[in-house]
């Protein structure tokens, strides 16, 4: 009975939104007037060069986006509301919904028009746009026809340019102009080359340089089309006369100004400035200076501001905003499945953004983690505190080694946790030192150094049989002592909480560890019983380990999105060792990972659940998972999700040829999101489709049994899972 009432909700949602689907979605309109339903673009002729989405953004009106099949939720929950009535339920009915939009034939016009002006824009020159509209009952459909004009290359490219160093500065950078013989000729090649060229000569010192400096003319009547390339001494936008001689600039005086109120040390922000006195003034620079300052997250409305002074010198001044120094940040993940057990993981973090008066970051968190199985007294229990304090440096370096705009940081990391399961207590203490930063898109950590002890105590009697008699399970659970290098590359291409156009990234984690120690045999103790060598009274493990991470999503219109990720792992042990430590060795499933299942109840390989795990805890030594998620919003900030996974963990016993195939488990599920723009909540509820640990022929389940005993799972989280 609790399981059906827990289902019952996302049951009634769905069978709602469904039903919507029947519902008018021109019951709102006020007569004569269209829906419009569709926009399209078709083309006639030669359109080498071109596709439908080139065209489609500059239509003037959009039609409703849709979810599948030209079903709209939000556009149906709209017409659910009453137009002759206006209170609170009305109103409060259409802002959660989408209205329709109303077509509009004047649209349609301005449309073709703004259509032409891009392909001319384009270099389509005399380009022919038309429209054809299709109108069913109360929907219209509209398809814009395009014929592209004439296309024009370059025969003849003629440089006039100022004499003297400007000239030689210019044939200096020759190979990069974007513009040459053969290439076609375009508004957008042409705009697209000032705005570089331009650039290139302000970060010379020429200061009050713009893309407006540049004049192109196309002769195309001579049989020949030649196109002379010019730079001037005066803008577009002034007359002839006032043309002067192009002037490079040297920086005056910089001075820098912030909040009496933030006790912050001017010496730091000095050396982050590479404004200098007496240098050529330089665009790259100022965005360097603005950027490392930025990166100090200490100030907000960083402003650079360059005041001409004479002829030839530019003063620089800094100004600078005061932001939040202190914060509290709180993250919540919590997960059941129709077996009974359920998770709850709570975690909050405080923040200090100037601890020392010089950017020094202080974090401190605490993380729970809290499991039972209803109706037993099943429990388990999780507790941590981490620490960690970031300066603005790399600590043993100055900051004029570092070139670019951004400066790594250097990050002193402690952390102790306290696990307390039915099989045994842990503790786990670490402390790390790591030097983190970014390069463009490019985040790393690196660790040239790493360390977790591990202390385990209050092992249960038949958990330490167990231990007895599996190898592999009795080096996992040891104390000992991990101490190594490690890293974490991430490579984004949209770094945003919640992104909203089309993304990737990559990420990838290595870990080596032992490889120290072990240099100090000759001179380490040895342990009685077991012949291992010590490390301050401990063993030490000793194992390779690293895990990738490959994910895009594909933004079809602004509510629509399809993401997916690939992720392998893999880990060996080796030297003293023969397994990883458990802590570190792989898992899935979880709000993030296979939500067909809770956290670690999944594997290895075709692995039923450990007897010796009261709550399931089921490990590899390498991991392998595809995951694909199809987003679209559905109305207000409700977002919805269709996924698909497939996945497990193994251990180096189980790879045989073709077994691990064979052992991929395999999900389904829906999601809902509340997309609040600066966070994401979701719940998902994931179903079993293939599970690998059961008999042959009953691996397969049916419909029937995804709302049965351990046949789904739900998870709630925060922002996207990948």
């Amino acid at each position: 009975m609790r399981r059906r009432a827990v289902l019952s909700p996302c049951i009634a949602l769905m069978l709602t939104l469904l039903g919507s689907a029947s519902c008018s979605t021109t019951r709102v309109l006020s007569e004569g007037e269209y829906r419009l339903a569709s926009n399209s673009v078709e083309f006639e002729g030669d359109a080498d060069g071109l596709a439908a989405s080139d065209i489609s953004s500059y239509i003037k009106q959009p039609a409703n986006s849709y979810f599948i099949f030209g079903w709209s939720p939000s556009l149906n929950i709209y017409n659910w509301s009453d137009p002759a009535k206006d209170d609170w339920l009305n109103n409060a009915i259409r802002k959660v919904g989408v209205a329709p939009v109303v077509f509009d034939p004047y649209q349609v016009v301005n449309s073709r028009e703004n259509i032409a002006r891009h392909l001319e824009y384009l270099g389509y020159y005399g380009s022919e746009v038309y429209s054809r509209v299709d109108t069913v009952r109360r929907t219209t459909k509209v398809t814009y026809v395009v014929r592209p004009g004439k296309r024009l290359r370059i025969d003849s490219l003629v440089f006039r340019v100022p004499e003297g160093e400007f000239e030689k500065e210019f044939f200096s950078d020759r190979d990069n102009i974007l513009i040459g013989e053969g290439e076609w000729l375009s508004e957008k090649l042409l705009e697209k080359e000032s705005e570089r060229g331009a650039a290139y000569f302000r970060n010379l010192g020429y200061y009050d340089f713009s893309k407006f400096n540049y004049f192109f003319e196309a002769d195309t009547l001579s049989g020949r089309n030649i196109l002379t390339y010019r730079i001037r001494g005066h803008t577009r936008n002034e007359a002839e006369s006032s043309s002067s001689r192009l002037q490079k600039y040297r920086i005056g005086d910089v001075s820098i100004s912030f909040s009496s109120q933030l006790n912050f040390r001017e010496k730091v922000i000095r050396e982050l400035n590479v404004i200098r006195p007496g240098d050529w003034y330089s665009e790259k620079m100022t965005d360097m200076s603005y950027r490392r300052l930025s990166a100090l997250r200490v100030f907000n409305n960083i402003g650079i501001e360059m005041i001409p002074a004479d002829s030839a010198v530019v003063d620089c001044r800094i100004s600078m905003g005061e932001s939040s120094r202190q914060g509290v940040k709180f993250n919540l993940e919590t997960s059941t499945n129709a077996n009974g057990l359920w998770g709850i993981s709570p975690q909050v973090n405080f923040f200090h953004k100037n601890l020392f008066h010089g950017g020094e970051w202080l974090s401190l968190g605490f993380t729970g983690n809290y499991q039972a199985k209803f109706g037993t007294d099943t429990r388990a229990n999780e507790f941590g505190v981490n620490a960690s304090l970031s300066f603005p440096r790399f600590l043993g370096l100055p900051y004029r080694v570092f070139k670019g705009p951004a400066i790594p940081r250097t990050e002193i990391q402690l952390s102790l946790n306290y696990q307390n399961r039915p099989e045994f207590v842990r503790w786990l203490g670490a402390a790390n030192l790591a030097y983190v930063g970014n390069s463009g898109q490019l985040y790393y950590q690196l660790y040239p150094l790493r360390t977790t002890v591990v202390k385990v105590n209050k092992m249960s009697e038949e958990f330490s049989t167990t231990l007895l008699h599996n190898l592999y399970l009795w080096d996992s659970f040891y104390d000992h002592i991990d101490a190594g290098v490690g890293g974490q590359l991430y490579l984004t291409s949209d770094s945003d909480l919640i992104p909203k156009t089309s993304y990737k990234f990559l990420r990838f984690t290595f870990d080596l560890s032992g490889n120290a120690i072990s240099l100090l045999n000759p001179w380490l103790p040895e342990d009685d019983e077991l012949g291992d060598k010590l490390f301050l009274g401990l063993r030490y493990a000793q194992y390779v380990r690293a895990e990738m991470q490959l994910g895009r999503a594909f933004r079809f219109n602004p509510g629509s999105a399809l993401a997916m990720q690939l992720s392998a792992g893999i880990g060996k042990a080796y030297g003293s060792s023969s397994s990883m430590p458990f802590e570190r060795q792989f898992y899935v499933g979880g709000a993030n990972s296979m939500r067909g299942w809770q956290a670690r109840a999944l594997g290895p390989g075709n692995s039923e659940v450990f007897e010796w795990f009261t709550i399931p805890s089921q490990t590899g030594d390498w991991k392998l998972e595809f995951d694909l998620e199809y987003r679209q919003r559905l109305f207000w900030k409700i977002e919805g999700a269709l996924f698909a996974e497939c996945g497990n963990v193994w251990q180096w016993d189980d790879v045989l040829p073709g077994s691990w195939f064979q052992s991929l488990a395999a999900d389904w599920g829906i999601g809902l999101r509340v997309n609040l723009n600066f966070i994401l909540l979701r719940v998902d509820w994931g179903a079993k489709l293939y599970e690998p640990s059961r008999a042959q022929g009953e691996r397969f389940l049916r419909p029937s049994q995804w709302l049965g005993s351990d046949g789904c799972a739900f998870h709630f989280g925060v922002g996207y899972p990948f």
